[in-house]
């Protein structure tokens, strides 16, 4: 009933096996690869045509996380998957990156990707696991897809690269640095570093190429049994009205070009383009004109012209060398009521970043295969129509939005303290209001600013750049502070984020069929020369984080309290530790050691909430001055309430340093006074042990009102 094929490899210490021809038989590519106990199923269908008109390639890569996988029900009303959690979205542009540059140029078939993830062992991730099972998917489909690809994770652990290392074990790495390609070059790179050097990172790179290759070998043999005819790819000729083109538009184009303000160079080449069709159009006539195809090759000339006057005379579009970095201004505290705010404009790209310091009521949730755990540090990025001068939909996060927002939320995560040393919950939101290349970059830099400007104390600035690459043959050029156009036309698109002391992100995407080695280290170091300039431009508007939180952030300040007490601070039912919050308005959260965080912008409110907790958890301390008030006059002393609710009895002989007659000569109900603890009776209770003193010199006095 089945024809399977089954290829297994040893690869990291582990078996990883390739299966197909089981399960999923009606798509044009199915395989499920187990690595460990972690099983990832991916299939693969395109169309058998284009849609009328198409004028891109429409795929479409999703990667799903299943709850069964981990031995759980989900969350919430309905009890199943809902939409895509921000790691499945991630996850599915980790995969798309490598292949899209592999299909065929001018394939325009629909075509789809599904990854899903049928069983996790908690030791192998599934992201690789489903990368590979895709990319083996593709290579037997049978349709035009250049691969194979293969993939890894490379940790730093105890200094040493480690490939593919156990879920575990990466909370010891120093990196978490995801790489794919093909046999013969890199086509991907996702990383996390604390700050490693540019040699350490390119290692990493290489190291995870090489790791891989094993994969590609395995996929392969898959594919020699396996796989499909390959389909028929029947492109049309339109070398000739390429050429037609060629001669109307290139002068036209030359001179936009030469244009270095976006808007205007954009209507210019809209006009260039208008012109050319309505050229076109009339010397068709009747037969008329397929303005799709116009289109796409009008592109390419574009992609020609600007090509070619960088790697022939090294001119790009806005008239600055290879290395300049676009003019930079840096402005921090520009918001009046939010905690911390920034303004980062490189060029014609702009970020206007906001952050907000928040408790553990703000924590974020994420319910896992792993498991659920606590955020307390959020980036999220929007990009409004309007940045780039246009209308569209406004509504929830797309793809681009969430992934270029853990980019930069990579870039800053290993530089903040940690919680138990600044206990709040961070969130960043970064508005891009402009935008003419690496937004991504700006918000990155936007937010150094304004964590640092509401007083979060970074161990140091980060900032970000973006390269560009143009290759032809053997030539290339790489681009610092790519421009808009430089990133559609060109042929890498490669982030580096990092401090003075090293990369903390790096993100690398090429367009091509893969760089080599070389290319990298010149773009490393190109992108590191960059950064230390813009750290450079940043540091004019702040260079370390402010010496006290904004005026409008809440104040956290964290004490112990005996684990067994936690209950008598919370309460039957929470009772009191809901009156203490409604009576004094700071916020109050008890962990299950006894730590205790009191939070509010109002310092006075810390303090009673402290004072309330501290009555019902800790003890008085013998030695120690209190202050206290007297709750009551008896004819042989006074009843004195000095430690939250405890009392104490000050006896007669005891109120003052003299002999006195009468409780009420000394103290009367009501009044303040402050007293010593001089100790215990035999069954721990305070009683006759307390003396009026003096707050600064701690002696003897009568109470005084």
């Amino acid at each position: 009933m089945f024809d399977i094929h089954r290829v297994e490899v040893d690869w990291g210490g582990r078996p990883l096996v390739l299966e197909t021809g089981k399960v999923a038989r009606q798509a044009d590519g199915a395989v499920l690869a187990t690595y460990g106990e972690t099983k990832v199923l991916a299939t693969i269908v395109s169309a058998r045509e284009p849609k009328p008109g198409q004028d891109f390639f429409p795929l479409t890569v999703n990667y799903q996380e299943k709850a069964f996988a981990a031995g759980k029900i989900p969350g919430g009303y309905f009890k199943r998957e809902g939409r895509p959690s921000e790691h499945e979205t991630l996850t599915s542009r980790l995969i798309d990156r490598p292949i899209r540059p592999l299909f065929v140029d001018g394939f325009k078939c629909d075509t789809q990707v599904i990854i899903t993830v049928l069983s996790h062992d908690m030791e192998n991730a599934p992201d690789i696991v489903g990368m590979v099972a895709a990319s083996a998917a593709l290579t037997i489909s049978g349709v035009p897809f250049m691969g194979p690809i293969g993939g890894a994770r490379v940790g730093y652990i105890n200094g040493e690269y480690v490939l593919n290392p156990a879920v575990d074990d990466m909370s010891e790495s120093a990196l978490d640095l995801i790489v794919a390609g093909t046999g013969e070059a890199v086509l991907m790179v996702e990383s996390e570093a604390k700050e490693l050097s540019e040699d350490l990172m390119l290692g990493a790179v290489m190291f995870g190429f090489k790791g891989f290759q094993p994969v590609i070998e395995a996929i392969i043999k898959l594919a020699e049994t396996a796989a499909r005819e390959p389909r028929a790819l029947n492109l049309p000729d339109h070398s000739a009205l390429a050429g037609r083109i060629k001669e109307l538009a290139a002068g036209d184009l030359t001179a936009a070009y030469a244009i270095r303000e976006k808007t205007e160079r954009r209507n210019a080449i809209d006009a260039a383009k208008a012109k050319t069709i309505e050229t076109l159009a009339a010397e068709a006539g009747d037969a008329g004109i397929d303005k799709v195809v116009v289109g796409g090759l009008f592109k390419e000339l574009e992609a020609e012209i600007v090509r070619g006057a960088i790697l022939d005379k090294g001119e790009r579009i806005d008239g600055r060398d290879l290395k300049t970095v676009r003019p930079i201004v840096s402005e921090a505290g520009i918001l009046p009521r939010t905690h911390g705010s920034a303004l980062f404009t490189r060029g014609e790209t702009q970020a206007l970043v906001v952050a907000t310091l928040g408790t553990n009521e703000d924590e974020q949730f994420v319910d896992a295969l792993e498991g659920t755990y606590k955020s307390t540090f959020m980036l999220h990025y929007n990009f409004p129509p309007y940045s780039v001068g246009e209308t569209g939909r406004m509504g929830s996060p797309g793809r681009r939005e969430i992934g270029h927002g853990k980019l930069a939320w990579r870039a800053v995560h290993p530089l903040l303290p940690a919680h138990h040393e600044f206990p709040y919950t961070l969130r960043v939101v970064s508005e891009i209001t402009e935008s003419n290349g690496s937004s991504s970059m700006a918000t990155v830099c936007g937010t150094s600013l304004a964590l640092m400007d509401a007083g979060v104390p970074l161990k140091a600035p980060v900032a970000g750049i973006a390269m560009g690459l143009i290759k032809e043959g053997d030539r290339f050029a790489v681009l610092s502070d790519i421009l808009g156009d430089e990133d559609h036309l060109g042929d890498m698109d490669f982030k580096v984020a990092g401090t003075a002391n090293g990369v903390t992100s790096l993100q690398m995407d090429i367009k091509i069929d893969g760089i080599t080695e070389e290319i990298m280290r010149v773009a490393l170091d190109q992108a590191r020369d960059g950064r230390i300039h813009i750290l450079g431009e940043m540091s004019q508007a702040l260079s370390e984080a402010r010496a006290e939180l904004g005026e409008h952030a809440p104040r956290i300040e964290v004490l112990k309290i005996p684990v067994d007490k936690i209950r008598e601070v919370i309460g039957s039912g929470g009772k009191v530790i809901r009156e203490i919050v409604e009576k004094t308005g700071a916020k109050v959260n008890i962990e299950d050691d006894g730590t205790v965080k009191v939070a509010s912008s109002d310092g006075k409110a810390i303090k009673a909430a402290i004072n309330w907790i501290n009555s019902i958890a800790a003890e008085p301390e013998v030695g120690v001055i209190y202050e206290g008030r007297v709750v009551k006059t008896v004819d042989f002393g006074a009843f004195v309430n000095f430690f939250g609710a405890k009392d104490g009895l000050v006896h007669i002989s005891q109120l003052a340093p003299q002999k006195v007659a009468k409780t009420t000569d000394v103290v009367k109900e009501g009044d303040k006074v402050w007293v010593k603890l001089m100790g215990f009776d035999e069954r721990g209770k305070v009683r006759l042990s307390m003396k009026v003193v003096d707050q600064e010199t701690g002696k003897e006095i009568a109470a005084e009102a």
